[in-house]
């Protein structure tokens, strides 16, 4: 692997993996977010937690660290590697700044699962189909008020969003990174999953476990 490639692995994970979360519950109420609700670190418990602002302003932050960490990839592959294919260092940044968010070393690799950072990894990317699978999660959160299942709906659409809209050079590595962040954020979901096979899941509003 290339020095440039080194350095996109680790400034994006690094970037990723900085728990906007559990900083902000610790420093406004200071209360571990790991042991409230679901105890996840991401948005939506937070919100869940009765911090409205500081669950939209994790939103907000875990959005942008995942915009930061593909336009530095890119940055870094401008000045580094001019020649390479700048969509796959936007891919490894991309990938990288989701496992930093999912699996965050301050945290003992338990962080959150991965929405609203990959929705900020693929704004930058692939911006139409990043869009596109925010409205899907939008309508899918309206309709059926389930979370869970308007993330898992969301980035299920993302790869099929990305594969209509985007133009020009796809290389492979780009394509498969689509895919695997969106089974990353699936996985993620898997007690979820359980949950609204179940029947047992929570709807947005509702104070249990998300």
């Amino acid at each position: 692997m290339h020095l440039s490639s080194l350095l996109v692995v680790a400034v994006s994970y690094l970037l990723g993996s900085i728990p906007s979360g559990y900083l902000l519950i610790r420093f406004f109420r200071h209360e571990d977010i790991r042991s409230v609700g679901s105890g996840n670190i991401g948005a939506t418990n937070v919100l869940r937690s009765g911090g409205k602002g500081l669950g939209a302003v994790t939103f907000l932050i875990d959005v942008l660290k995942g915009a930061a960490a593909v336009g530095l990839g890119a940055l870094i592959a401008a000045l580094l590697e001019p020649s390479a294919a700048p969509r796959n260092y936007e891919a490894l940044a991309a990938l990288f700044a989701v496992l930093g968010h999912t699996f965050p070393v301050w945290l003992r690799f338990k962080g959150g699962k991965g929405v609203a950072t990959g929705f900020g990894v693929f704004l930058v990317a692939a911006p139409w189909a990043a869009l596109a699978a925010i409205t899907v999660f939008a309508i899918v959160l309206a309709l059926s008020h389930y979370v869970s299942l308007a993330s898992i709906l969301g980035a299920a659409s993302f790869p099929l969003f990305a594969w209509i809209t985007v133009s020009g050079d796809r290389p492979v590595f780009f394509i498969d990174v689509q895919f695997a962040v969106a089974l990353i954020i699936i996985v993620k979901h898997h007690q979820n999953i359980r949950r609204l096979l179940a029947g047992t899941e929570s709807r947005f509003g509702a104070k249990k476990t998300a």
